[in-house]
């Protein structure tokens, strides 16, 4: 029988990235476009610009997360590193961004104190945070390098069924497959990424151009350029300064928050 190293080549294991590899870049845009978003959302309500340059994250992070699927020696840790992070993150994501619910409060800290914090943690998946869904999508990336078909199937119908239940529902897990599947071929990247894309942006929203109306997530087309174009920044940052921003930038929102209301 012949060894996988001499069969045919898997056509879903890309070795090499085509696009731009300037990651830490990339995630450096992601970061500060997320924290605009997230302050104009909580903060800044009115200034919808806000909320405009915010749609520069999210296709950036799925493209990274390719991008470390395809360079990364231990996909077991980078994922473990991401579900912590989304597990750390999560009560504190549900009350900084205005998803916390009376569930989360049902017990009284005074009589019952673990019950209550065990409750407020476990209720604040009511709305999970980004990081679920780039998990998700690194999984079904995952079971796809293995040729593990009939998991990545599973993980779709799954997707599928509790779409309404994570962020960006199934289309942010099928960008963050999309970004890896054309890795390495930018010709066929381009206009995969750009036709859906546009149909997710489609969707009749409050803005208009030629007469055409369309939604906010139109706006994610803006962060192609950076992702195709290649640069060479040099920039290096420690993987861990991009995990813990994500946490950090939350609790930073939640304080000024509190110190408005308080005020």
């Amino acid at each position: 029988m012949a060894s996988r190293k001499n069969a045919l080549p898997w056509p879903f294991a890309p070795g090499e990235v085509g696009l731009n590899r300037d990651t830490s870049l990339l995630k450096l845009v992601a970061m500060v476009s997320m924290l605009i978003d997230h302050v104009g959302k909580m903060i800044f309500p009115r200034y919808r610009i806000m909320r405009i340059i915010g749609r520069l994250a999210f296709p950036i992070f799925c493209y990274c997360i390719a991008v470390g699927c395809v360079y990364s020696k231990n996909r077991l840790k980078y994922l473990t590193r991401i579900v912590l992070m989304g597990l750390i993150t999560q009560p504190i994501y549900a009350v900084a961004m205005a998803h916390s619910t009376s569930r989360m409060y049902a017990i009284p800290f005074r009589s019952n104190p673990v019950g209550a914090a065990l409750n407020f943690y476990v209720e604040s998946f009511a709305h999970p945070n980004v990081l679920l869904t780039l998990a998700l999508g690194l999984l079904v990336i995952w079971t796809l390098r293995e040729r593990q078909i009939v998991l990545t199937l599973a993980l779709a119908l799954l997707v599928w069924k509790i779409q309404s239940g994570i962020d960006y529902g199934w289309r942010g897990v099928a960008l963050v497959a999309l970004f890896y599947l054309f890795i390495d071929q930018w010709w066929l990247a381009l206009p995969a990424l750009l036709a859906f894309m546009f149909w997710w942006g489609s969707a009749t929203g409050p803005y208009h151009l030629f007469g055409i109306g369309f939604g906010i997530q139109m706006f994610a087309l803006l962060a192609l350029p950076i992702i195709f174009i290649p640069t060479n920044s040099k920039l290096k940052i420690n993987k861990w300064v991009f995990y813990l921003f994500y946490p950090a930038h939350l609790v930073g929102i939640l304080l000024v928050e509190l110190a408005m209301k308080a005020a």
